[in-house]
């Protein structure tokens, strides 16, 4: 193994562990990535992209139902749970963790409490959307360098 790969590939468990550690993916990303093998090789990029457009579509459809003069508040609740569950599956704890709060706000009716978290959820997304597209940039280096991605632990 080159040195190149094996500079990319401790790069790699570096970047993934801090995601780990800062909250950012729980173990849901690790079952992910086990699902991923020769005759899927792309698997988790595609859900990875997945998640990212449901997730902008959600956010859009939020953002116009706060928008209303007469929220309804059932329709921002169906919104964040599907929010939650796709965040949930693919390990994005902490934006799982705003749809929890936001989930509590729409229950309330508070309409200042949901577009507080409407922010958050912009942002925790916008975050994570970077952090994963950084990981899988990362897997593409290691796999053009003739290397295999390592596990993760």
């Amino acid at each position: 193994m080159s040195m190149e790969v094996a500079k990319l590939q401790q790069k790699f468990l570096d970047y993934s562990n801090s995601l780990f550690q800062d909250g950012f993916l729980d173990d849901q990303f690790i079952q992910l990535h086990m699902l991923q093998d020769d005759s899927n090789p792309d698997f988790v990029a595609e859900v990875v992209t997945l998640f990212g457009e449901d997730s902008e579509r959600l956010i859009a459809e939020l953002s116009a139902a706060l928008q209303h003069d007469t929220i309804d508040y059932r329709k921002v609740d169906a919104y964040v749970h599907q929010f939650k569950g796709s965040s949930s599956s693919i390990g994005a704890q902490r934006v799982k963790a705003v749809c929890s709060d936001f989930r509590v706000y729409a229950d309330a009716k508070n309409r200042e409490g949901c577009l507080q978290c409407l922010q958050l959820i912009k942002q925790e997304f916008s975050l994570i959307k970077h952090k994963l597209d950084s990981l899988l940039k990362l897997e593409e280096q290691i796999i053009a360098a003739g290397g295999t991605v390592p596990f993760m632990d």
